[in-house]
C-alpha cells in the first residue's frame, strides 16, 4: 500500500482539531486490543496520539491491525475525536485518531528492550542500540535542549559582533597535558597530523590577525584516560576576544548565560555572578570548582593543634602542613563502618586517614581525644560550631591535598545526607579567580601549567617568574554552575619575551619551543594585540540545563567509560594494505 505523507505530528493535535481528517506517520508504542475497541500509540519525537480502532464496525481494519507489532512503522488516516477518558498526562490527552486506513511502512523485530522513558537497562546495552535508545523521549530532550543552546549561541555572539570562524581539525601536535590523538599522514610517511584538544592557538592567531572577536562551536579531542564525566571527543563554546581586560570576558559569559537559562529554562540568572579566589575556593570548600548550593565549610584548626600531643597533627603543621576540619553536621549517628567507607573514599584523594570527633549527649567520642587537651577542644569545638549531634572530620596534609581530601568529603556527605536532593533545582553562577600560574609536578621535578603555556601572569607578578615563579599569579578564570566547571579561559601572553620565557619555566629548550610553538612566537614578532577569551563545555552545560548527571546522555552517539563505540566498533583494525599506505605497521 502507497505510502501516505502525514498533515500532522503525533504531538500537535488537540481539542481545537476535532473533526479534522488527519494523517499520522510514526513508530507504534503500544497495541491494546480490549475487544471491544484496539488502541494504537503512535509516537514520533513530538509526541504521541492515541488511534483508535472500533472491531465491530472496522472488522477488516481490526484484523490487518493483528500483524502491527511495536515498533513497526506505519502511516494513519483517520478523524480527530475527543476521548471519552482524557489522558491528563500527555499534550495529547484530549484527543484520539478514528481510524479509517493504515499503512506498514516498515516491520520491525523485537527490540532488545522497551522503548520508554523508565527502563533500568544496562548502559552497554543502551549504547549498543542506541538508536533505538535515541528514540525514547526523555532521550530526545536532551538533543532538543541542545538544539536551543547552539541557536542562543548563534544570535547571543552574533548580536555582540562575534564572527563564527572554523579552525583545522588536521594541526600540528603540540602536546602539553593531555595526549594527542594522532592521524598519519599518506603523503608525508613518518609525519603525523593531531585532531586538536582545543583551538587554543589558532583563535590566538586570529587575534593577531585582526579579527577582534570570535567564536566557534567546535568539536575537541584529549586521548586521556577517561572518567564518567569525560569523553575522548566533546564540544565546546570558544571564544576570543581582542583589546580587552578579564572584565570583558566576564561579562561576556555572564550575559551568555543570563540569556540561556532565561529562553531554556525561562529562569532568571542575576549577573555579575559570586566570585572567589582559588585559594579561598580551597580553603572554605576544598574544590577549584565548588558547589555553593549549600554550606559545609571548611574550617583550619592548624594553630590550635600545632603543639597538640596527636603527633599526626602536630607535625604537620610543623613541617608546613595544615590541619583542616569539616563539620558533619547531625552525622554523629555514622557507624563505624561508614566512618571506614568515607576513610576510604579519602584514601582515594591522597589521604592516609581520616580522624574523626563525635559529640553525643554532650560527650566527646574520638579516638584521638586522649591526645588533646581541654583547651585544644574546647578551641576545636568553638571555630567549628560543633553541636550536639555533629561529627567532625580531620584532614592532616600539604594544604591542597588536604583541602581537596575534605572538599571530597563535603560532597559525598551532601550526597549521603540528602542536602544534595534538597538543591538539585537550584543554580549557583561563580567565577574562580587568581589562579597560581604554575604547579609544580613532584614526578617529573618540573614546573607545569596551571592552566596552558599561554595564560598571562599578573601584571603585578611578572617580576616573579625571575626570583619565586611558583608564587605567579595568572589572569585566569573558571566558570562554575553547581559544583561543575563548565568553562575555563584567561587573558593570553601576547609578548614574544615572556612567551619565551614562560617555556623556559615550563622546562623547554629554545629548540624545544621553536620546533613546537615556532609559528606561534614568529606570530608574536607582529604586532599582537593584548587577547584573551574562554573555552565553555558546551556538554557539561547541557547537562546542568537537563539535570542530567551522565554525559553519555547529552551526546548523540558517545563512547563508553572504556573509549569503545559500541554501536559501530570503534576504534577496529584496520587492513594490512590501509597500513602500508601510510608506512605503518602494528608492533605487538
Amino acid at each position: 500500500m502507497k505510502f501516505q505523507k502525514r498533515t500532522n505530528t503525533c504531538g500537535e493535535l488537540r481539542k481545537e482539531d476535532a473533526g479534522k481528517k488527519v494523517i499520522l506517520n510514526g513508530w507504534v508504542a503500544t497495541v491494546r486490543d480490549l475487544g471491544g475497541l484496539i488502541f494504537i500509540d503512535l509516537r514520533d519525537r513530538y509526541g504521541i496520539t492515541q488511534l483508535v480502532i472500533h472491531p465491530d464496525t472496522q472488522s477488516e481494519l481490526a484484523e490487518r491491525s493483528k500483524e502491527i507489532k511495536s515498533e513497526f512503522v506505519i502511516w494513519a488516516k483517520g478523524d480527530v475525536r475527543m476521548r471519552e477518558n482524557p489522558n491528563p498526562n500527555i499534550p495529547t490527552g484530549l484527543i484520539e485518531v478514528h481510524l479509517e486506513d493504515f499503512g506498514i511502512i516498515n516491520k520491525a523485530e523485537l527490540p532488545p528492550f522497551e522503548i520508554i522513558d523508565e527502563i533500568g537497562t544496562n548502559e552497554e546495552i543502551k549504547l549498543k542500540y542506541r538508536y533505538l535508545d535515541l528514540r525514547r523521549h526523555s532521550m530526545q530532550r536532551y538533543f532538543i535542549v541542545r538544539n536551543q543552546v547552539y541557536q542562543v549561541v548563534h544570535k547571543y555572539f552574533n548580536e555582540n559582533n562575534f564572527l563564527e570562524v572554523e579552525t583545522p581539525f588536521l594541526m600540528k601536535s603540540t602536546p602539553e597535558g593531555a595526549r594527542d590523538y594522532l592521524v598519519p599522514s599518506r603523503i608525508y610517511k613518518g609525519r603525523f597530523y593531531a585532531l586538536p584538544q582545543s583551538p587554543q592557538l589558532y583563535k590566538q592567531i586570529l587575534m593577531m590577525s585582526g579579527f577582534d572577536r570570535y567564536v566557534q562551536i567546535v568539536k575537541c579531542f584529549r586521548d586521556e584516560d577517561l572518567r564518567s564525566d569525560r569523553q575522548p571527543e566533546f564540544t565546546q563554546i570558544d571564544l576570543e576576544m581582542s583589546f580587552i581586560e578579564r572584565e570583558d570576558i566576564i561579562a561576556i559569559t555572564e550575559g551568555f548565560y543570563s540569556r540561556l537559562w532565561k529562553e531554556v529554562l525561562a529562569i532568571d540568572v542575576p549577573a555579575p555572578f559570586l566570585r572567589m579566589s582559588y585559594n579561598d575556593a580551597m580553603n572554605s570548600y576544598g574544590s577549584d570548582k565548588p558547589d555553593l548550593r549549600f554550606g559545609l565549610e571548611l574550617t583550619d584548626v592548624s594553630d590550635i593543634v600545632k603543639n597538640s600531643g596527636f603527633k599526626v597533627f602536630s607535625d604537620t603543621v610543623n613541617g608546613g602542613g595544615v590541619v583542616k576540619v569539616l563539620n558533619a553536621k547531625d552525622c554523629a549517628e555514622f557507624s563505624r563502618k561508614k566512618i571506614d567507607e568515607l576513610t576510604e573514599l579519602a584514601k582515594k584523594y591522597g589521604a592516609k586517614g581520616i580522624a574523626w570527633l563525635k559529640l553525643i549527649d554532650g560527650e566527646i567520642n574520638s579516638p584521638i581525644v586522649k591526645f588533646l587537651n581541654e583547651n585544644e577542644i574546647s578551641e576545636i569545638k568553638k571555630i567549628t560550631n560543633l553541636e550536639n549531634g555533629d561529627l567532625l572530620l580531620f584532614s592532616s596534609d600539604k594544604w591542597s591535598r588536604a583541602c581537596t581530601i575534605l572538599g571530597a568529603l563535603r560532597l559525598e556527605i551532601a550526597k549521603q545526607t540528602g542536602i544534595m536532593d534538597s538543591v538539585k533545582d537550584k543554580y549557583s553562577f561563580s567565577w574562580v579567580l587568581d589562579f597560581p600560574l604554575l604547579d609544580f609536578d613532584e614526578e617529573s621535578g618540573r614546573y607545569v601549567a596551571m592552566h596552558h603555556p599561554f595564560t598571562s601572569p599578573m601584571d603585578e607578578d611578572i617580576h616573579l617568574l625571575d626570583t619565586e615563579p611558583a608564587k605567579a599569579r595568572a589572569k585566569a578564570y573558571d566558570i562554575v554552575i553547581n559544583g561543575a566547571e563548565v568553562g575555563g579561559g584567561s587573558i593570553r601572553i601576547h609578548s614574544r619575551e615572556i612567551q619565551e620565557k614562560m617555556f623556559k619555566l615550563l622546562g623547554m629548550s629554545n629548540e624545544e619551543a621553536e620546533l613546537k610553538f615556532g609559528f606561534l612566537l614568529e606570530a608574536l614578532k607582529y604586532g599582537a594585540p593584548p587577547h584573551g577569551g574562554i573555552a565553555l563545555g558546551l556538554d557539561r552545560t547541557i547537562m546542568t540545563l537537563t539535570g542530567t548527571e551522565n554525559i553519555r546522555d547529552v551526546i548523540a552517539f558517545p563512547k563508553t567509560t572504556s573509549g569503545l563505540s559500541l554501536m559501530d566498533g570503534a576504534p577496529s583494525n584496520v587492513d594490512e594494505l590501509q597500513l602500508k599506505e601510510l608506512g605503518l605497521r602494528i608492533v605487538e
